[in-house]
């Protein structure tokens, strides 16, 4: 079978794609045939072994897995012994984010992992770009006490976290104000934000407004500078660990001096997750904001491309040839 691999952290120049041994499901496994994965953010952390925290779940000096990715949606084509809960033909997708070796034409995880039937009437596309950022922003939510009519920011809207948490926080009837870029204003006002904030135009730290909870979806700012929007006893969220590593101090000293804090989410329970945003998107309340699209040959440009920081929502790979 084709799949991405390479045997040392580095850049995406590192990877090749070659051929390996299609893998045989152990008993409690089944064995799926990837139509669809992506290239995200936990991705290419594990490609390149940054930050260092990750190398203590990845492989301190090499990578243990050689082959990339995270996530997949697929079909099964064969199923362990001991495998009641899965059957041959089943549309299925799932996500791990230490890695599952998904940039391949086929895969196995374990029955019991982080895998479920796909939700209904979604494409493989849809259904793997509702995996991993999709995790985070539940699990960047699920820290707050949130409830309808709460006011909420959300900075990086185009992002796959921010675009996955504005319809999150929507689902809640939550009043969101996202801030994005010119190009995109559109797409975020589609997704449901109440209000849109073109960052080109005008500095969302400086609005003369406060919120409840403050995500900053793409990492890119900091509690000091978005401090003065949070309402008294309100929460800072941030994707990223922050100037010098900050936002774990500060995680652990802000609520102690009490008032306004910042939270550091530890993403937990993939399964969980999943099961929320199957739910909302059988519901029609979630739909992944998708960029571009790679064949396999091409996923060292596509890991670029997200490495720049100018991708859309979700980048493709497309493993149905």
């Amino acid at each position: 079978m084709k799949a991405a691999i390479r045997y040392q952290y580095g850049p995406p120049q590192l990877l090749s794609i070659g051929e390996v041994p299609q893998p045989v499901p152990e008993a409690h496994e089944i064995l799926v045939r990837v139509y669809a994965t992506t290239v995200n953010r936990t991705d290419c952390a594990v490609l390149t072994g940054w930050p260092l925290a990750i190398r203590a779940f990845t492989g301190l000096n090499k990578p243990k897995l050689p082959i990339t990715g995270t996530d997949f949606a697929g079909q099964v084509e064969a199923v362990g012994q001991e495998v009641s809960n899965i059957k041959i033909g089943d549309k299925v997708w799932g996500f791990n984010d230490i890695g599952l070796e998904s940039h391949a034409q086929y895969l196995c995880i374990a029955a019991s992992g982080n895998v479920l039937a796909m939700p209904k009437n979604t494409s493989y596309e849809a259904a793997v770009a509702s995996a991993e950022a999709a995790h985070y922003a539940v699990n960047f939510l699920n820290k707050i006490k949130l409830h309808a009519g709460q006011k909420v920011l959300v900075n990086g809207g185009t992002g796959a976290i921010g675009s996955a948490a504005i319809q999150l926080l929507k689902a809640m009837d939550v009043q969101v104000t996202a801030v994005c870029g010119t190009p995109h204003l559109a797409k975020i006002q589609a997704l449901g934000a109440d209000r849109v904030i073109d960052y080109t135009a005008e500095d969302f730290t400086q609005l003369n407004e406060q919120f409840d909870f403050v995500l900053d979806a793409v990492g890119k700012s900091t509690f000091f500078k978005c401090k003065r929007l949070l309402k008294p006893g309100g929460a800072y969220i941030s994707s990223e660990l922050g100037p010098g590593w900050q936002n774990i101090f500060l995680a652990l000293t802000t609520p102690i001096i009490g008032g306004k804090k910042v939270i550091f989410p530890i993403p937990t329970d993939i399964k969980k997750s999943m099961l929320v945003v199957k739910e909302l998107i059988e519901a029609g309340k979630f739909h992944p904001l998708m960029d571009r699209t790679y064949p396999l040959e091409k996923i060292s440009e596509a890991f670029e491309y997200v490495g720049s920081g100018q991708k859309i929502g979700n980048v493709i790979i497309d493993l149905a040839d």
